[in-house]
């Protein structure tokens, strides 16, 4: 199962930030501003919300094997279109699809992983997944830095590797079971019991079955409305932030007066943080209440953007920007564990949805919060980011603590 969705958050992760590492160049080649080519940035994250949205029916009526086979297809489709696209019109179509299937992919996985884990390994199983993405989103910079500034078509196979990708997830997708309790949900109890059987005899022709932990008794949810606002909000607010480094960086850091080359360059040494925060994430996901972990993660985030925007310096940027993507890669799978806990199995595809798909609004607004800022001076281009992320830190906090609670 983490092979299966780990190799498509890695394929779907590098595709959501390959565009800010090629914007510069394609900006140039269609003749078009910073600006308006960063609206393929935005289309992207608006596809996203749709995708989230639509998915999450599918996976909640439908199943969870279906919805993550059409998220896998969306992305194969959408990055095919961008990579021969002869228009920047275009290329906004594809990246409107392959937003489509990022969304799906995220609202459904994290639905079907919090569905499969057992409850006191549900923060390890998604941050193990999710690891495998930001692994993604640190070797994107040295396949752009690679094929961008030496080659005119370099751009396109960035695009090219994500549907390849795809492509290859497919057949993985094919021998996923289905979630036993979204089948106990929907009264197929025979269905479940079987999956459920096949899983304990695996376990008990181990050298070691795992013993089970004694679980905190499972919390009583708030109403499905409260905590879809909840963490729209927290979602929403904290993307502004999120995309802002991750995809806008290069634009930041060009119009700061690096160089494209050194940019990337800064990026590929600071990406690094992402696996070394998603690493940390799987280790102590469990150990401690998983909501404090967050907040403490976005406290660092913010001081170390604001650090970054009152120094822009060279070593300055590689040192606390790889603090930044640290927290990203830390904070965002205990995040997604953290938004599925909050709901109840028979509609945790739509509240994941309507959180992390919705909340990219917030990503699509970044470059419209936070480009005109920069145009005032980089430090405010940064603070707007540093804001986002302690006004997060406050939202977080109202949540649900549900770490180590039976389902």
């Amino acid at each position: 199962m983490l092979i299966a969705l780990g190799a498509a958050y890695f394929f779907a992760f590098f595709d959501v930030v390959n565009i800010g590492d090629a914007l510069p160049e394609i900006a140039k080649q269609f003749d078009v501003s910073s600006a308006t080519s960063a609206n393929a940035i935005s289309i992207g994250l608006l596809g996203y919300v749709v995708g989230s949205l639509g998915d999450s029916f599918v996976s909640d009526r439908l199943g969870r094997r279906p919805a993550l086979t059409l998220s896998v297809v969306l992305v194969v489709v959408g990055a095919l279109i961008t990579a021969f696209s002869e228009s920047f019109n275009m290329l906004l179509v594809g990246r409107f699809i392959s937003g489509m299937g990022i969304g799906a992919e995220i609202a459904s996985a994290a639905a079907y992983l919090n569905g499969v884990s057992p409850s006191r390994v549900r923060g390890q199983a998604g941050s193990k997944a999710v690891f495998w993405g930001y692994l993604g989103i640190a070797v994107t910079p040295f396949i752009a830095l690679a094929l961008v500034p030496n080659f005119t078509d370099g751009w396109r196979v960035l695009f090219l590797i994500a549907a390849v990708g795809g492509l290859i997830v497919l057949p993985l997708r094919r021998r996923l079971p289905e979630s036993p309790r979204w089948l106990v949900a929907e009264g197929r109890d025979e269905e479940a019991l079987k999956l459920v059987e096949e899983a304990e005899r695996y376990a008990a022709s181990q050298p070691e079955p795992p013993q089970p932990q004694e679980l905190k008794p499972a919390a009583k949810l708030r109403p499905f409305k409260v905590t879809a606002v909840l963490f729209f909000l927290v979602w929403v607010i904290y993307y502004v932030a999120n995309y802002g480094w991750l995809t806008l960086a290069p634009t930041l850091l060009t119009d700061q007066g690096f160089t494209l080359t050194t940019s990337l360059a800064f990026l590929c040494l600071t990406g690094i943080g992402f696996v070394v925060g998603a690493a940390a994430a799987v280790r102590f996901s469990e150990r401690f209440e998983r909501k404090f972990s967050i907040a403490i993660s976005l406290v660092v985030f913010a001081l170390s953007l604001a650090v970054i925007g009152l120094f822009p310096e060279g070593p300055v940027i590689m040192a606390f920007g790889f603090i930044v993507s640290f927290t990203i890669g830390f904070g965002v799978p205990l995040m997604y564990v953290l938004t599925a806990e909050q709901y109840s199995t028979q509609t945790r595809a739509r509240g994941v949805a309507i959180g992390d798909g919705l909340g990219h609004l917030g990503g699509a607004a970044a470059p419209l919060l936070i480009l005109p800022a920069a145009a005032v001076g980089f430090f405010w281009g940064m603070g707007v980011m540093a804001l986002a992320g302690l006004i997060t830190v406050g939202l977080i906090l109202l949540s649900q603590g549900m770490t180590g609670r039976a389902e």
